[in-house]
């Protein structure tokens, strides 16, 4: 065993308790997505939204969909949500004894966005004179006590889950600094500081990301299209590369000679993928995160493809990608693009 102070950081094991992810080297992650459920429930759920002219209130959150997880990698934390949320509300005017009622939708709640840029859509089931005035209340007065709960919720998980993900070496105490968020040149940073590091340096920090969404249609069944996303063999054949595969869930997979990498996060046969997936040459350990869904027709099978996390200055790059090297190959290789007869 190496000595402490002595030989390459990364392979030392400290003289410490637990013995393990020396240096914060390795990557950690936890789940956030069972906290998150109860987090935003309690922040929303009879929350008031009221002036001296209306009274409304959420009644009930009917919906919570989406993942939230941290992760740790070289002192670095790497905080990743989208939810879509929806809830009930009921209102009136102040005075009136009309109640009203209608739905609320966030559809857009990620790391990607910050909370003043969050949509907040507002339904209401009358729409007279009076429900129309309560509508544009809650999209105004209301919207805006919303996102500030939405922020209250980011501050808690990043408070939450830096807890321990930053761990002490043998010369440093056992506490993290989670500094206040900062604006430098228009991108919002998060100043995570590790004692054991250098507490003046910023370890953590946002990358500016883009979205990509898009449907591909092949001519062959979904059992078929599912085979060529996930069979070693096949992969090797449309990539023309060396493979790597684990297809099951937390199985890691590895394309392009490595220039590709990734971890499978949930499988569903024929239907769905979800992985964490990244290039080489993207920032260390930021992965974006990619939903890949079948859904087979009479005569061909649509595949939905959904990627959060792209680097912005990388977003033009990713897109080729997946139109030259996946899509387009798999059709030329395994004869998707025909027409089945």
């Amino acid at each position: 065993m190496a000595k402490w102070g002595k030989g390459d950081p990364r392979w030392i094991v400290e003289e410490r308790a637990d013995a393990t992810n020396v240096n914060n080297w390795h990557w950690t992650e936890k789940n956030a997505t069972p906290w998150s459920n109860d987090k935003l429930k309690e922040l929303l759920e009879g929350l008031k939204l009221e002036n001296d002219k209306y009274k409304c209130q959420i009644e009930e959150v009917t919906k919570i969909e989406g993942e939230a997880s941290a992760s740790n990698r070289k002192a670095k934390l790497i905080f990743f949500y989208e939810w879509v949320i929806a809830a009930k509300w009921k209102g009136k005017l102040a005075g009136s004894s009309e109640m009203y009622d209608g739905q609320l939708e966030i559809p857009n709640l990620s790391e990607e966005n910050d909370p003043e840029d969050i949509d907040v859509n507002v339904t209401v089931t009358t729409d007279d004179d009076e429900g129309h005035a309560i509508k544009d209340f809650l999209r105004s007065t209301g919207t805006r006590v919303i996102r500030q709960q939405i922020q209250k919720y980011i501050d808690d998980l990043k408070k939450e889950f830096s807890q321990g993900m930053i761990l002490p070496t043998q010369t440093s105490n056992t506490h993290n600094v989670v500094t206040p968020p900062k604006n430098i040149d228009g991108f919002k940073t998060t100043v995570i500081t590790n004692p054991a590091v250098n507490n003046s340096t910023p370890v953590g920090h946002k990358i500016k990301c883009k979205k990509l969404s898009k449907t591909e249609v092949f001519k062959c069944r979904a059992v078929d299209l599912y085979r060529a996303l996930t069979n070693k063999d096949m992969l090797q054949a449309f990539t023309r590369s060396a493979v790597s595969t684990d297809a099951e869930k937390g199985g890691r997979f590895q394309l392009f000679d490595g220039n590709i990498t990734g971890e499978y996060l949930q499988l569903e046969q024929d239907k769905r993928l979800e992985m964490k997936w990244r290039f080489k040459t993207w920032p260390a350990e930021h992965y974006s995160n990619v939903v890949l869904e079948l859904c087979e027709k009479e005569d061909s099978t649509e595949l939905s493809v959904r990627q959060t996390g792209i680097p912005e200055s990388d977003y033009d790059r990713t897109v080729q990608g997946w139109n030259q090297y996946y899509w387009e190959s798999i059709k030329m290789t395994f004869g998707f693009g025909a027409h089945i007869y």
